[in-house]
């Protein structure tokens, strides 16, 4: 990746709003936003703004991609081809020095000889296409057992009338004049050549004699969609699912972005869940608790489990129901049952004689530890 002009001569963080230190996220926010507002099918007709649009454009194709991030800043750092060789503040060489290592970081080639000339031309190419972000909530169920279902957003999508080409149906765009197809043109600047996008063609390498007349030539139109997707069993709350190339449309041939759709659950009357198990809470009476009792329990695929329940058993101890949780296709949870003893608020008359009578009998306190009479 070679440096262009441009990088020199604009600051994509300012173009974009966003500080030099702004996570990708944060990047990608903000060109989301600046592209609505800016996008040539919101302002028809409107050439200032569709100047700011492919300006947004150009800010978002070096900053969204780390790659390039980390050579525009570093270009940037470094100032054009190192300041300018005796000028304040630029990066001072001696005589004779070497110059091979400033070419090879701008370039990625050596310096060459006397009279030698050090030239990279790049095309705009093609560029991915944004991602998206969605939102799913599903019933506790469906993601416990997994489900294909659709969401729906508004997107730029491929344009259906002409197919994505942005030109009139039976019609073709023509090869630019100005750079022959390469999206750019050569700057001359004596012993240094720099690449900017063309002029004539945007950058794109073709020229829309013809427009489309349902997208004017953007190859891509604002619309609303559904979009499938296949949950995978076991699917947690806030988990991502990525589909590929279900994002926005690429620039100039290039691919189509993802989609990522961030799963939302909701919670179940009876049960809850513990990475790949289930929980659940049963109430039990005292007697059962103290005397032993086998009790039923119900599972998600409505098959209850009977669990022995021994003799002093305690209020919040856990059961474990082995392979009766959540099955994700590689692990299968178990089922948690949580007891808890039921203290009843009412007693009728033979209850309280019966507790009365419990009481009587009871020689000992849970309480004598604490060594009061």
């Amino acid at each position: 990746m070679a440096p262009q002009r441009e990088w020199f001569e604009k600051n994509y963080y300012d173009v974009l709003g966003v500080s030099e230190t702004a996570a990708p996220k944060e990047i990608t926010r903000a060109y989301r936003k600046l592209a609505r507002q800016h996008h040539p099918d919101a302002n028809p007709g409107n050439d200032q703004s569709e100047e700011r649009f492919k300006e947004i454009s150009a800010a978002y194709d070096v900053l969204g991609d780390e790659t390039k991030r980390k050579e525009y800043d570093e270009v940037r750092r470094l100032g054009p081809m190192a300041g300018g060789f005796g000028q304040p503040g630029s990066h001072r060489f001696e005589d004779g020095g070497d110059l091979s290592g400033l070419f090879a970081q701008f370039f990625g080639g050596g310096g060459g000889g006397q009279g030698g000339r050090a030239s990279r031309t790049r095309g705009a190419g093609p560029a991915k296409g944004a991602d998206l972000e969605a939102a799913l909530t599903l019933a506790f169920v469906d993601a416990v057992n997994g489900v294909t279902t659709a969401v729906h957003l508004t997107s730029d999508a491929a344009c259906e009338t002409c197919s994505g080409s942005g030109s009139r149906p039976g019609t073709i765009p023509q090869t630019c004049a100005t750079c022959n197809g390469r999206g750019v043109t050569d700057d001359n600047q004596g012993f240094f050549s720099f690449s900017q996008p063309c002029r004539a063609c945007g950058g794109r390498g073709r020229i829309i004699t013809d427009p489309c007349p349902d997208c004017r030539g953007a190859g891509t139109r604002r619309r609303a969609r559904e979009v499938k997707v296949r949950v995978p069993a076991g699917v947690g709350d806030g988990q991502r699912i990525r589909l590929k190339g279900r994002g926005e449309p690429g620039r100039n041939g290039g691919p189509t972005g993802d989609l990522f759709v961030t799963v939302r659950v909701s919670p179940h009357d009876l049960f809850g869940r513990k990475a790949d198990n289930l929980t659940i809470d049963v109430p039990v009476t005292f007697a059962e608790a103290a005397l032993g009792s086998d009790i039923r329990v119900p599972t998600l695929d409505g098959d209850p489990v009977t669990i022995r329940i021994p003799p002093g058993t305690r209020s919040g101890r856990t059961f474990r129901v082995k392979g009766r949780g959540i099955d994700t296709g590689r692990h299968t949870g178990d089922l948690l049952v949580t007891v808890d003893v039921a203290v009843p608020t009412k007693l009728n008359a033979d209850e309280r004689k019966a507790v009365e009578a419990l009481a009587a009998a009871a020689k000992e306190s849970p309480r004598d530890y604490l060594g009061l009479s």
